[in-house]
């Protein structure tokens, strides 16, 4: 997160651009994953909460939306280059919240079929969207869009940097993990077999698309303004389009692109990472140790997230330092010490709290879900 939001940008080529590069969406993918992941574990797990145990895990999830949309507009407000993803998280939770009874095979079908089918509905929309006026309409009735001074609902639902219609099969797909006995002998594996898969088939199958059909790659590159479109299948160097989207743009599986191919590779890289840091926690437990200081940015990761924003419009805005408003090599050193500072920050306040700052006051936010009946 730290590498995409501080970090040089990715043209600087070299070691350092590729893997800053290999952050580019992915981590948001991962962290995308990881909630779905979380809402199974709030929502009870290995077995779902039923009669009133359910209902108040539920109202629990509910009053956590809330608040995070609250806190990520309040965030976005600032005005940093960060497209801050709170608010797009607060409308996933309740869209897939439905599902939270659900097992890990059928979680895992819905998660396929959004990613084959999602990113279609997202591509018709935002054409009806690009030559209608419809949406201007939609956008000026909207109370949300004029309390947060945004596109609200139809930014949150499609037109936005995450857009919920097209992230969700990331939740699912976490929800479906969650559901998952990740001790038994032989889950990891397969899940590490799942994740290589989809990784395979979502850049793998980019990258032939791309070559195989005629005038894709032109196309793309031509849509974008970009020299050339040959990384599209993996990097987001190639930009966005700039006008009209070609029916060709299905076909690129670059961050943030929205498509299938992005989808399943993004969640093939999550899954790789999961089921990775599985073996590493049960294999090598001194490895596990020494990594506490990462253990302990995990614990308190709506904080750190947070913090980092305000830190960058701090710098940015108010001390206008150039390290961080330019996007070259000089920035590098501004990442490390956003990482270091997090890492000594958050290992210090689980040293003594149990809970970062914004999870105790979201924790204290959901107690009313207690007396729900």
């Amino acid at each position: 997160m730290y590498a995409a939001h501080v970090g040089p940008d990715v043209t600087v080529g070299g070691p350092v651009g590729f893997l800053l590069e290999t952050a580019r969406g992915r981590s948001s993918a991962l962290f995308a994953v990881l909630a779905g992941f979380s809402l199974v574990i709030i929502t009870g797990r290995p077995r779902p909460r039923t009669g009133r145990s359910g209902r108040q895990a539920v109202a629990r999830v509910v009053i956590r939306a809330a608040v995070l949309m609250v806190l990520g507009y309040a965030l976005t407000a600032l005005g940093t280059d960060v497209a801050v993803i709170l608010s797009f998280y607060a409308l996933l939770f309740l869209a897939v919240l439905p599902l939270y009874r659900l097992r890990a095979g059928t979680l895992a079908l819905i998660a396929a079929a959004g990613a084959l089918v999602m990113p279609l509905s997202l591509y018709a929309i935002r054409g009806a969207i690009e030559t209608g006026g419809w949406a201007d309409a939609v956008t000026a009735w909207d109370p949300l869009a004029r309390i947060s001074g945004t596109d609200g609902v139809l930014e949150l639902l499609f037109t936005g940097e995450y857009p919920v219609l097209t992230w969700m099969p990331f939740l699912v797909a976490g929800m479906a993990v969650a559901r998952l006995d990740l001790t038994r002998p032989g889950v990891r594996s397969r899940l590490a077999l799942a994740g290589g898969t989809l990784a395979l088939l979502g850049y793998g199958g980019s990258w032939l698309a791309l070559r195989l059909l005629p005038h894709a790659l032109s196309t793309v590159a031509a849509a974008t303004g970009a020299g050339s479109a040959s990384s599209a299948w993996w990097s987001d160097t190639v930009g966005e389009p700039e006008t009209h989207t070609p029916l060709a743009w299905l076909l690129v599986a670059a961050p943030h692109s929205q498509t299938t191919f992005s989808l399943l590779g993004n969640t093939g890289v999550a899954l790789l990472v999961m089921a990775a840091c599985l073996t590493v926690a049960d294999r090598m437990p001194r490895l596990t140790a020494l990594a506490g200081p990462v253990a302990a940015v995990g614990t308190m990761a709506l904080t750190t997230y947070a913090l980092h924003i305000v830190a960058l419009w701090f710098l940015a805005d108010v001390w206008h330092v150039p390290a961080v408003e330019d996007d070259t090599m000089s920035a590098l050193p501004v990442l490390f010490a956003f990482i270091a500072s997090a890492t000594l920050l958050a290992t210090a306040w689980t040293g003594r709290f149990r809970r970062g700052p914004l999870e105790h006051l979201l924790h204290i936010a959901t107690g009313p879900a207690r007396h729900v009946r």
